[in-house]
């Protein structure tokens, strides 16, 4: 671009700035919160992967064939900024030797996501989430528990109105049976369908049921749904988390046509919205069981479930939903000294830190100026300093709210402020 027109951030990313992080803090710390009271540890994955690792278990989804950021490094490497971190977890899993000690491995990561997506309200090139994982059980309980967490999380960030929706997608014992159902159901149908939808017929099948196009949505409604068609241990396990959610008074909707498109995903699948909406573009939180994953990667079998929670809709959802929250202060204490005055205002700043967050002001301005812009940053007291009060170690201290100001030495600052 001409040297002449300043440099703006890259389409499709956004500045998320001060104003806008209380809520982006509260939601993540409820997050936080809620996971490690569920047992849950916080691990920290690279955004970088081989593109191996996202392909291979994941070529046949949009974030890998159309959205994946990939790349070649100069030592030729060919790497991918993380679509999701599901798989980096499980890597790390085992790369990291949680395989070898006591199981299921409790870990939740928050952090970025890339996919080259098209810019939309809700939707950027780099995102942020939550990623909930428990691996090394097959217990539908922990299916159960990381629904729960989920609810958690979404409820102590102030959205309290929320739909979830639950299904079942068997696994590899019973689903090819019922692919080929699905696919006998469909292929009279071929004509009729989505050009995208006619290709996923005899590939993956199972997308068929999430659909989004209008012409397949008719057909949704006869089609053969895969809890009628579970093996015993997926039935038995499809009805121990109903129980387990009951139990807990977390109220769901059995939603036949909700799926996963990966061979990897087995069981459980569930999405959170806002109450009222539907549809992955409106989705909260979603997951599912997905024992076939670590295989995938090319590690020993290892069952495992989870979900990923979208921070940026989250928080949209709390600003519509008319969450608040207050704000911290720029600092709680403005230390405003006289020219010259640089050291020892620097140093008052340094006893008031003790107990507050302290901002020194060395603009050369008038004092008036001063304080119209301590009282912009929202600080609770003032300590004015002059050349006159720095050699006999007092300044004023000032109450914004009230006014009242009064002369204290600097060592009795914190005990006045605390």
């Amino acid at each position: 671009m001409p040297r002449s027109e300043p440099i703006k951030a890259v389409r499709g990313v956004r500045d998320i700035l001060p104003r806008d992080r209380p809520l982006w803090r509260a939601t993540e710390r409820a997050a936080a919160e809620v996971a490690m009271r569920f047992g849950y540890q916080e691990i920290v994955t690279p955004i970088i992967e081989h593109v191996e690792l996202i392909e291979r278990v994941g070529e046949d989804t949009d974030a890998v064939s159309k959205e994946l950021y990939r790349f070649e490094d100069r030592g030729g490497r060919k790497l991918a900024l993380r679509p999701e971190a599901t798989a980096g977890v499980v890597r790390a899993y085992f790369e990291g030797g949680l395989n070898q000690g006591a199981q299921p491995v409790r870990l939740f990561l928050i952090g970025p996501m890339f996919r080259y997506d098209r810019p939309q309200k809700g939707r950027y090139r780099q995102f942020y989430q939550l990623d909930v994982e428990a691996i090394g059980s097959a217990s539908p309980a922990l299916d159960a528990e990381v629904i729960e967490i989920a609810a958690g999380w979404l409820r102590e960030s102030g959205i309290s109105a929320l739909a979830l929706e639950l299904n079942s997608i068997g696994d590899d014992v019973c689903r090819p049976a019922y692919l080929e159902r699905l696919k006998d159901y469909y292929r009279p149908l071929k004509s009729r369908l989505h050009a995208d939808s006619q290709l996923r017929l005899e590939r993956n099948p199972l997308r068929l049921l999430d659909s989004k196009f209008a012409q397949d949505q008719p057909f949704k409604a006869d089609a053969p749904r895969i809890t009628d068609h579970l093996c015993e241990p997926c039935a038995d396990a499809w009805a121990h988390v109903r129980r387990l959610l009951d139990a807990a008074g977390i109220e769901y909707v059995h939603n036949p046509y909700l799926v996963r498109g990966l061979d990897y995903y087995t069981r459980t699948v569930f999405e959170f919205y806002p109450a009222g909406a539907s549809g992955q573009q409106d989705a909260l939180a979603a997951g599912g069981r997905y024992d076939g994953l670590a295989e995938a990667e090319g590690w020993p079998s290892t069952p495992a479930v989870g979900f990923a929670g979208g921070f940026d809709r989250v928080v949209d959802v709390m600003a519509a939903s008319g969450v608040e929250v207050i704000a911290a202060p720029g600092a709680d204490v403005v230390v405003l000294a006289d020219g010259g005055q640089e050291s020892a205002a620097a140093e008052v700043a340094r006893i008031c830190r003790r107990v507050r967050s302290v901002a020194v002001d060395y603009e050369a301005k008038s004092l008036a100026a001063k304080m119209r812009s301590a009282n912009k940053l929202g600080a609770r007291w003032v300590v004015m300093l002059s050349a006159e009060e720095a050699p006999r170690r007092v300044a004023r201290l000032r109450d914004m709210a009230s006014g009242e100001q009064a002369e204290v030495a600097w060592d009795e600052l914190p005990e006045r402020l605390a």
